[in-house]
Formats: C-alpha cells, structure tokens, sequence
C-alpha cells in the first residue's frame, strides 16, 4: 500500500498528461488538415469522409474516457485514507479532510482534460458536417 500511496498521484497524472497531449496533437492535426483541404483530391464520398473524419474517434475515446481515470485516482486516494486511518487507530478529522482532498484532484484533472477535448470534439464534428456537405453540394 505504500508504494502504491507513493506513486498512484503520478500514474493518474501521468495517463491524464498523456491523454490532453494526444488530445491537442489530434486537434491541431485536424485544424492543419482542414486548411489544406481540397475537395477536388477525393474521387468519392466515402473517401472524403474517411479523411475528415481521421482523429475524431480518439477525441472521443479521451473525453469519455479521462473522467474515469480520474475517478480511479480519487477512489485509490480515499482507500488510501481509510487504510491509513485503520493502520494508525486514529480517527483525526485533519487527516481524513486533507486525505479526502488531495484524493479529488484527480477527478478535478480528469474533467481538465475531458471538458476541452469535448467541446474540440464538438467543434470538429460540426467542421466536418459542414464540409460534408459542401462536398455533396459541389460533386
């Protein structure tokens, strides 16, 4: 338990770290392929729609996903308190609140990460439709 105590901050904020850095590479990656876009490239419909839509399947899966790994950050802290509190015999107030806290900012970073790659997800999809469209219109 100590070695998990130790550690579990820096595992959850490690996946969580990783998740907004994919997350923002995918974003940026569709913005930049978005500039360059041309229509006239795709020989059909399906084609066009695979390439614009590249990406947004793992934006989806992280903003799913990150609130979950937080969460498990925050049930692995508050194990952590109680196992502490049941080794130690004490029931100290101090302990418990500052335990509890520390425990809940990983489900704050986990919404962190989700909420933006939501509201980008969002955004890329509407891009998409919008430029699907243009494409049934134009073809």
């Amino acid at each position: 338990m100590e070695t998990l105590k130790t550690y579990i901050d820096i595992i959850i904020f490690s996946i969580l770290g990783l998740m907004a850095f994919i997350a923002l590479w995918c974003v940026i990656e569709r913005l930049l392929f978005f500039r360059k876009l041309n229509l006239q490239d795709f020989q059909s419909q399906q084609d066009f729609d695979d390439a614009i839509t590249e990406n947004l399947t793992t934006l989806h899966i992280i903003y799913s996903n990150a609130p979950y790994v937080g969460l498990l950050g925050t049930v692995i802290g508050i194990m952590i308190t109680f196992y502490d509190m049941g080794m130690s015999g004490n029931i100290d107030v101090k302990s418990i609140v500052v335990g509890l806290s520390l425990a809940l900012k990983a489900t704050a970073l986990g919404l962190v990460v989700a909420i933006p790659s939501l509201m980008a997800h969002n955004a890329l999809f509407r891009k998409v439709s919008l430029l699907s469209s243009r494409y049934q219109k134009d073809k």
